[in-house]
């Protein structure tokens, strides 16, 4: 909650949001010197709170003010975001692969989607900077679609008995594995434990092992000074008069009435749906349609991957239940984007092999046949309880300036106007999710599975609405994340992305991140100014 002497003070920096992003924005600016105030909606989250539990794992989702959904493809705002200190990344499921060359420049290669303006080799660096901070377990070397980069600093994770029998599919019919680049403790690392491989990701990660804000960013913030307020959402971005410049944010006092606090950079973290929504909800006379909007693009291509889900059983004990909630091999084979073209699809996907999962809950077992009542789902969970296995598909989703999020006419309780997120998938997209399910149904039969059944065109991830661009005609950020239309307000998060690749965010959203707070902080002066 928000003390009343924090009005007072002014800072260098205000971080609106503590999850990926902003706890490494936070403690790269601090790092550099800068006092920062980072600014959380919900409530405060410890490791010692977190549970292992799936029904804990419900309470590190949404609960902040509603988000309204529409389209043929909903992005499931509530199961992909987060709420509280950590964020999203608080139950992220740590799987870290590099986004690729041809991902940064997908118009340029082939005609379609949009192009970054930055490319591989510029955020490189900061990939293998954030891996060291972070901690990655896997063997580059093996992942023989990996672009350049550093080696990881552990070693693999290990390969239990599923992922050795789902492994068995992909090398009968040619194709490769490699053990999955997780953000988790293979070994003790940096004053963090070696994971205990009992995947439960999806509720946090009370002993450390996982990468998130609780334990990599956040810390080093703090210990430098950084101040965290939870429970106090923001309620607008101030600019100056004529809109050049922000001086802070509004956020709601204990008593319900508004306080500006001051800084001389806003950083927006708050993820890909709630940062166009605080900017469209910062209209002004110099910003009559939103702060940073001039262009009419802030909330447009949105972005989510859809999941192909692939499961079996096989009469063989498997031990579903160990390893990782986000997986233990990896297979990107399908790159480059044009490799399913003759399905009339277009895109990359890759495989997270041999989720660890649980017997019910969301993503557990039971659910993976929710047309299953009585006996019938009974005499399911026997023969599941020994030989079930599944695994994931990253599938990519194009760019659309008509996927996006917008204002309702519905406010929260504070006054701001719910966001309303549209999303549908291209036909290009849908063709490559069923030809990902497709190969999954060949992999599983050949690795020997008695059942296999694959699941819904499910969402996972959000990306896009506040992307960045070379100008203020076709983005609404430059390569740092800064507004192009008021400087000192920076973006932070896959909201940024111009494309969605096919492979999971969150690495390159903080490799972002780092690149963006280091070009903040030696350009101080002139950022601040706006």
């Amino acid at each position: 909650m928000l003390e009343p002497a924090l009005a007072d003070r002014h800072f260098d920096a205000i971080v609106v949001g503590s999850g990926a992003t902003g706890s490494a924005f936070a403690a790269k600016l601090t790092a550099a010197g800068k006092s920062v105030l980072i600014l959380e909606a919900g409530p405060d989250r410890t490791r010692e709170q977190l549970v292992s539990s799936t029904l804990w794992a419900r309470r590190l989702k949404w609960n902040g003010a509603p988000v309204l959904e529409a389209g043929a493809n909903p992005v499931g705002h509530s199961f992909n975001a987060g709420f509280g200190v950590g964020g999203a990344s608080l139950h992220h499921y740590a799987v870290w692969p590099r986004f690729h060359v041809e991902d940064f420049e997908m118009s340029a290669r082939y005609g379609v989607g949009l192009d970054w303006p930055i490319r591989y080799a510029d955020l490189r660096p900061y990939y293998d900077e954030v891996q060291q901070e972070a901690g990655i377990s896997g063997d580059a070397t093996a992942e023989a679609w990996r672009p350049d980069g550093a080696a990881y600093p552990m070693g693999p994770v290990p390969l239990f008995e599923q992922g050795r029998i789902i492994a068995r599919g992909f090398e009968r019919l040619g194709k490769k594995v490699a053990p999955l680049p997780l953000a988790i403790t293979s070994t003790a690392y940096r004053g963090r434990p070696p994971c205990t491989w009992d995947g439960w990701c999806d509720a946090g990660c009370p002993i450390g092992a996982l990468a998130n804000p609780l334990t990599v960013y956040l810390p080093d913030a703090l210990s430098r000074g950084a101040v965290l307020v939870t429970d106090t959402p923001v309620t607008r971005i101030v600019a100056s008069a004529d809109g050049t410049r922000a001086s802070g944010v509004l956020v709601k006092g204990a008593d319900g009435s508004d306080v500006e606090l001051t800084a001389d950079v806003v950083v927006l973290a708050a993820f890909a749906v709630q940062n166009p929504r605080l900017l469209l909800a910062s209209r002004s006379a110099a910003h009559p349609d939103g702060l940073g909007n001039n262009s009419g693009n802030v909330g447009k291509y949105i972005m989510s991957h859809s999941a192909a889900l692939v499961y079996g059983i096989f009469d063989e004990e498997t031990h579903y239940y160990r390893g990782a909630f986000g997986g233990q091999l990896v297979n990107q084979d399908c790159y480059p984007k044009n490799t399913h073209a003759e399905d009339g699809a277009f895109g990359s996907y890759q495989w997270m092999i041999a989720n660890a999962v649980k017997p019910n809950d969301l993503l557990g077992v039971a659910t993976t046949r929710a047309d299953l009542f009585g006996d019938e789902l009974h005499e399911f969970m026997r023969r599941a309880a020994r030989g079930f296995a599944s695994m994931t598909g990253v599938v990519e989703g194009l760019p659309s300036a008509s996927n996006a999020v917008t204002l309702s006419d519905e406010p929260d309780e504070h006054g701001v106007p719910l966001a309303q997120v549209t999303h549908s998938h291209d036909e290009r997209t849908t063709a490559l999710w069923n030809a990902a399910l497709a190969d999954g149904k060949r992999i599983f039969e050949a690795a020997g599975a008695s059942e296999v059944w694959t699941g819904p065109q499910g969402a996972m991830h959000i990306m896009g609405g506040t992307i960045m661009g070379s100008n203020s005609g076709n983005s609404v950020t430059n390569e740092y994340g800064q507004l192009h239309d008021v400087r000192n307000v920076v973006i932070a998060g896959p909201g940024l992305f111009p494309t969605s690749a096919g492979v999971n965010p969150t690495f390159t959203a903080i490799a972002l991140a780092a690149r963006s707070a280091r070009h903040i902080a030696q350009n101080w002066r002139d950022v601040a100014r706006g």
